[in-house]
C-alpha cells in the first residue's frame, strides 16, 4: 500500500465526464476515489482530474489554493524568458559556463522547476520523485509540455522522469553515471512567500522531512561523476557527511558544492 505519511488523500474530478479517468488515477495509486464537492470531502487533500490537468487541493475551511505543475505558462514561463540564463544560481552551482551543459540528476524532483531552468537552459536532465501524489502532478505537467508544442515541448523533452526511492535508484543504477546530481532534501524552513506557504502547507503533510538526506548525499556522492550541489536554507547547517568543498549563497537559499572533477 502507497504510504501518504500523516495525512489523508483522495482522488476527484472537477468534470463528472472526467470520472473514468480519475477512477484510473486512483486504482493506481491505490487511493479512493471522491466524487464530492471539495468542501465537503472527507480527505484533507484532494488529487483533482481537471480538464486542464491535474490540481492538489487542500479541503476544508482555510485551505490553501490548488497547486498543480505548468511548464507552459505563468512563472516558469517568465522564467525561463526572463530568468537570467545560466547567471542563475542553480546553474551556476551545476557547473553551466560557456559551452559545458552537464547531464544532471535531479533526485528530489519535487514540482520539476530547477530541472526545467537546467533543461531550458540545454541540460539533459533525470528527475527522481519518490512521493506519488507529487509523481502524478509532475508527470502531467510534463505531459501537458510536451503536448504543447514549440520551445516548451523541446525542453520537457530533455526531462525523464522516475517515480523511485532516490536512494534506492542510485544504489542500483546501471546507466551511465550523472556528471552531476542536485539534491533539493525538505526542510523546515520558514520562506516567507505566499507560493512557497501555499505549497509547504499541501506538500510538508505528504512528504514529511527528508530525515535520510545524509544517505541521500552518500549515494549522490557515490554516483556522481563530478559533483553534487545541495540547495539548502541560507543559514541552514550543512547535512551530516563531508564538509562542502565550495558554497554559493544568495538571499534565502544557498549551494553546498561537493566537487569531484572539474566538469
Amino acid at each position: 500500500m502507497t504510504d501518504f505519511t500523516s495525512c489523508t488523500v483522495a482522488v476527484s474530478c472537477l468534470l463528472p465526464e472526467l470520472e473514468q479517468p480519475a477512477r484510473l488515477l486512483a486504482t493506481r495509486l491505490q487511493l479512493p476515489l471522491q466524487t464530492v464537492d471539495i468542501n465537503t470531502a472527507a480527505a484533507e487533500l484532494l488529487l483533482c482530474v481537471g480538464s486542464d490537468g491535474l490540481s492538489l487541493q487542500a479541503t476544508g475551511s482555510g485551505a490553501p489554493g490548488a497547486v498543480r505543475v505548468d511548464f507552459v505558462e505563468g512563472a516558469l514561463a517568465h522564467r525561463r524568458q526572463f530568468g537570467g540564463g545560466t547567471g542563475q544560481m542553480v546553474a551556476k552551482a551545476v557547473g553551466l559556463r560557456g559551452a559545458i551543459r552537464p547531464t544532471v540528476l535531479d533526485a528530489t524532483a519535487g514540482l520539476g522547476r530547477d530541472a526545467f531552468v537546467l533543461a531550458a537552459l540545454g541540460c539533459e536532465v533525470t528527475l527522481i520523485e519518490r512521493q506519488p501524489v507529487i509523481a502524478a502532478l509532475l508527470d502531467d505537467g510534463l505531459q501537458r509540455a510536451r503536448q504543447a508544442g514549440g520551445e516548451v515541448a523541446e525542453i520537457a523533452e530533455r526531462m525523464h522522469l522516475l517515480h523511485a526511492d532516490a536512494i534506492e535508484a542510485m544504489d542500483r543504477w546501471s546507466a551511465e553515471a550523472p556528471q552531476v546530481i542536485h539534491l533539493d532534501p525538505m526542510f523546515p524552513h520558514r520562506e516567507k512567500s505566499a507560493l512557497v506557504k501555499k505549497e509547504m502547507r499541501l506538500f510538508r503533510p505528504l512528504a514529511g522531512d527528508d530525515l535520510d538526506a545524509p544517505a541521500l548525499l552518500a549515494a549522490a556522492l557515490h554516483l556522481a561523476s563530478h559533483r553534487v550541489a545541495v540547495k539548502r536554507p541560507r543559514k541552514a547547517p550543512a547535512i551530516d557527511g563531508p564538509p562542502p568543498s565550495a558554497q554559493l549563497s544568495g538571499q534565502s537559499s544557498r549551494y553546498d558544492i561537493y566537487g569531484k572533477k572539474k566538469l
